[in-house]
């Protein structure tokens, strides 16, 4: 089936993207993907999900879990998606994900799916809880982008290898047993930043990252934003520019340039004399106006749960009513009784 399959009769591309319900995203997360999704969402038609079954596989604690799916909804209407105007909704609430899996699971190859980098990464790391669902991770990845046959996924670069594999087995379903699914390809963001460490600037700035002081919560207050920034790994040259070994500086001028609009120019000639105490606490002010709307909107949404668990369900109708189509045709083309 062509990319293209969803776009006849006028229609707009259809993105998905999901996030899992771990912890709270960081300011890299936000300023990477999640800011770009309202963008996106004017122009496709899109769907996001809190990917909660996925956060099963490392054994997190119920009730723990059950507030972090909840907090991480808020946070999606919170940086401003219209559950009107999208599709927004918790994954284990539209059962064909899991139904969809299994039936991917019979047309994957053991050798493919153990050549995922994420898992072995992640079974080094978890060598107590190597399971079956950390193995077939990439599968019910693969059923979350068929089920709404989407024709972009947004993905950064430790995801993409999980994106080949789904469009490989979509590919090789559709050669079995007739056309029945979109081939996805990875949506490029127009704009938005790979928001480094600030305590290793050569790395990805991570939630799971053991020291506190790397990393920016989205919910972080403002005195602790601006004490994370002090503390930002830099150089000795106490010269504000961009340019090669200058690694901390760099990162935080991209964090800067994605909050204020300016370019690598223009933020040189700012801070032209100036030194990296005043960039520092100039950064941080402008990373707490960027977060200040998205902090406001999620204390609000948190206050009022009942909103938030009856606009889930209304987006899990929504999201069961394209899925149950893709599901059919599958369990149809397969032979199950429908």
């Amino acid at each position: 089936m062509e990319n293209t399959a969803s776009q006849k009769k006028g229609k707009k591309p259809v993105v998905l993207s999901c996030i899992q319900p771990t912890s709270v995203p960081t300011l890299g997360n936000y300023l990477g993907a999640l800011k770009n999704w309202k963008k996106m969402s004017e122009e496709y038609d899109c769907v996001f999900a809190v990917a909660d079954l996925h956060a099963l596989t490392v054994h997190p604690e119920p009730a723990k879990l059950r507030q972090q799916i909840l907090e991480m909804y808020a946070i999606m209407l919170s940086i401003g998606l219209d559950p009107e105007k999208n599709i927004t909704f918790i994954q284990s609430q539209v059962h064909a994900h899991a139904e969809l899996a299994w039936i991917l699971n019979c047309y994957t190859q053991f050798g493919e799916a153990s050549r995922m980098t994420q898992f072995k990464e992640k079974s080094q790391k978890h060598a107590d809880n190597i399971n079956v669902g950390l193995f077939s991770y990439p599968v019910l990845m693969a059923a979350d982008i068929l089920l709404y046959q989407a024709n972009y996924v947004p993905v950064g670069a430790d995801q993409k290898q999980h994106l080949e594999i789904a469009r490989d087995i979509a590919a090789r379903f559709n050669q079995i047993r007739g056309e029945t699914f979109t081939l996805p390809e990875p949506y490029i963001a127009k704009v938005g930043a790979k928001v480094m460490s600030l305590q290793d600037p050569t790395q990805k700035m991570s939630k799971s990252d053991p020291n506190p002081k790397a990393s920016i919560s989205l919910l972080d207050t403002p005195d602790v934003i601006i004490k994370k920034f002090k503390s930002a790994v830099t150089d000795s040259e106490a010269c504000v520019r961009y340019a090669e070994g200058k690694d901390g500086i760099n990162n935080l001028m991209g964090i800067y340039s994605c909050c204020t609009g300016l370019d690598f120019d223009q933020i040189e000639k700012e801070f032209e004399g100036k030194g990296y105490g005043d960039f520092k606490v100039k950064v941080a002010q402008a990373v707490i106006e960027e977060l200040k709307p998205v902090q406001e909107n999620f204390s609000r949404y948190m206050s009022d749960k009942a909103y938030l668990l009856d606009t889930a369900k209304k987006g899990a109708e929504k999201a069961e009513a394209i899925a149950a189509r893709t599901l059919y045709k599958a369990k149809k083309k397969v032979g199950l009784p429908i």
